[in-house]
Formats: structure tokens, C-alpha cells, sequence
């Protein structure tokens, strides 16, 4: 048996139980997710659901059969996207900790050693493996996500592509997440060199990462600034996602914040006779549109492989130098 094949050969024989293990769960959540969005897309049919027409909280769309559509499908919803959001941390603990950390912990490794095979290739080949089966999964989970929520995206009390149960769950960066998650635990098993202590490492690592880029993800880019004139009501959000920030602009384009700038109300001057008495010819508010999720996206990919590559760059490096045990 060539030194190539033999390396890929015990590396299926020991991840095995992973792979089809994880082949076996991710067949029976395609079957499911197939059932549950061939009802929703039943329901839409037969009740004449207009989900185009209805994103955002426009008006002459809150029926009670797009409410019960919503109510239905999205606890699940959620319950799927919760799944391709932990999916990093389930790769870091169980696959990439054990990976390397398993091995030293039991001296496993020597055997593969002893077959005239270098230290490089031995990993080489696990952790390619690894990787395919992770970018594999990762993908058809978050393929799997997308489409089930693709009929109901951005509608009413449903879920929006900023919501974390989407957002965090489909696109490239959910892919490279996991990747990011698969390299933080073979280099933590590495440097640990126990796989208890390795898979916490792990679960802490990915866990502050998306911790810090959630807290952090409004400040990549900048929103759009969204004016109406006089007191014509602001522009509907829609699918957009609202910064919270809104209020009025004078003449000179500075901004007035609600509540401060203009009350009205009951025992109040009205609107249009407040803007008037201060000056204001116009309300504001900032978004950051639909299409802002595939720039947010390709920024946290970019974010979690370089991550991904430099833990690897640190492993390798570690393995060339470090002698093992």
C-alpha cells in the first residue's frame, strides 16, 4: 500500500464514526427540512399567500394565514438555524480537538509513524479529511437553512436576514466558522496535549469570536441615510435593518434625535407646526438594506479563514519543531 494511500486509509479508519455519524444526522434533517417546506409551500399555495408582496411590515399583509404561516414555521426555523450556528463548536469539540489531542493523550500516533510515513503527511491527510467533510456539511446545512427560509425571508414577525438565527446560520461565513472551529480545536488538542482541556479551549475560542463579531457587526460598514421632506412620513424599513437611530435634519443637514428635538402629541403642537417652530424640514433615519448581507458576509468570511489560516500556520509550525512526546 503507497505511503498516500495508507495515510488516507487509517485516516478514514479512525474519523469513520464522525463522518457517518454526521452523514447519517445530516440525511435525516434534509428529509425533514424537505417535509416541513413542502407543507409551508402548500399552506402558501392553497391560501394564496402573497410572500413577495409581504416583506417587511407592509401593509395588508397581517391575515391570519400569513400569521399562522409564520407562527408554524418559525419556531423550526429557529430550531435549524440554532443547529448550523452551534455546528462550529460541535466540529471544534468533537472532531478538531480529538484530532491531534487523542493521539498524543494515547500514543496512537507512533503507529502511523512506524509505517514509514512523515509527521507531515500523517496530518496532512487527517486533517484534509476533516476539512472536506466539515466544508461539506457546514454547506448543506447552511444550504438547508436558506432554503426552507427563503418563502417566508423578511416577512412581519418572522425572521430577517440580520437575525442571528440567518444570519449566523447560511452564507459563506457559517462554512468558514466551522473551518475556523475545526482549526481552533486541532491546535488546541496539539498544544494542550489533552482532549478534555482542548475541547473547553475550543468552546471558549469560537464562542468569544462570534460573541465579539455579533456585538460588532453594524460597525463594518456605514448605513444608509434615509431622508424624507417636511413632514411626510419616513420611508418604510421594509427589509432593511434599522440602527435605531432616526429624528429630524434642518436646513443645514444637521441631525435631531427623537425624543428630544420634537414631541407631539396630545396637549402638543402637532407635527407639522413642531418642525416648523424649530426649523426642521425634513426626518432621517439610518439602515443598512438587504443587500448589506453579502457585504457583512464576505467580511466575517474573510474574518474566520483568516483565523482558520493562521491557527493552521501555528499547528504546522508546532509539529515542524516541536518534537512529540
Amino acid at each position: 500500500m503507497s505511503g498516500t494511500k495508507g495515510t488516507l486509509w487509517l485516516a478514514w479508519r479512525q474519523q469513520r464514526v464522525l463522518i457517518l455519524t454526521g452523514a447519517a444526522v445530516l440525511l435525516a434533517v434534509t428529509a425533514w427540512v424537505v417535509v416541513m417546506r413542502m407543507n409551508m409551500t402548500d399552506f402558501i399555495s392553497s391560501h394564496h399567500i402573497d410572500t413577495a408582496g409581504c416583506k417587511g411590515w407592509d401593509g395588508g399583509c397581517e391575515s391570519e394565514a400569513v400569521l399562522k404561516l409564520l407562527d408554524d414555521n418559525n419556531g423550526p426555523l429557529r430550531a435549524l438555524g440554532s443547529l448550523s450556528t452551534a455546528l462550529p463548536v460541535i466540529i471544534g469539540i468533537f472532531w478538531g480537538a480529538p484530532l491531534l489531542g487523542r493521539e498524543l493523550e494515547s500514543g496512537t500516533w507512533k503507529l502511523a509513524l512506524t509505517q514509514g510515513v512523515g509527521i507531515g503527511r500523517w496530518f496532512t491527510t487527517r486533517f484534509a479529511l476533516a476539512t472536506a467533510c466539515t466544508v461539506t456539511g457546514s454547506a448543506v446545512l447552511a444550504a438547508l437553512v436558506a432554503w426552507w427560509w427563503s418563502p417566508v425571508s423578511n416577512m412581519l414577525n418572522g425572521l430577517y436576514w440580520h437575525d442571528g438565527y440567518i444570519f449566523n446560520a447560511t452564507g459563506p461565513a457559517a462554512v468558514a466558522c466551522a473551518l475556523f472551529g475545526l482549526a481552533a480545536g486541532t491546535a488546541a488538542g496539539l498544544l494542550i496535549r489533552r482532549t478534555l482541556p482542548a475541547m473547553a479551549a475550543v468552546l471558549g475560542a469560537v464562542v468569544a469570536v462570534r460573541f465579539a463579531l455579533n456585538t460588532f457587526r453594524s460597525d463594518w460598514i456605514s448605513p444608509q441615510l434615509w431622508v424624507s421632506q417636511g413632514d411626510a412620513p419616513r420611508r418604510e424599513i421594509g427589509s432593511g435593518w434599522s440602527t435605531g437611530e432616526f429624528g429630524f435634519l434642518d436646513a443645514a443637514g444637521r441631525k435631531y434625535a427623537i425624543p428630544d428635538a420634537c414631541a407631539w402629541g396630545e396637549g402638543l403642537p402637532d407635527l407639522k407646526t413642531c418642525m416648523a417652530q424649530k426649523g426642521f424640514t425634513g426626518r432621517y433615519r439610518t439602515v443598512f438594506p438587504s443587500s448589506d448581507f453579502w457585504t457583512f458576509q464576505w467580511i466575517e468570511t474573510g474574518i474566520f479563514l483568516g483565523l482558520a489560516a493562521a491557527l493552521l500556520a501555528v499547528t504546522c509550525l508546532v509539529l515542524k519543531r516541536r518534537p512529540l512526546p
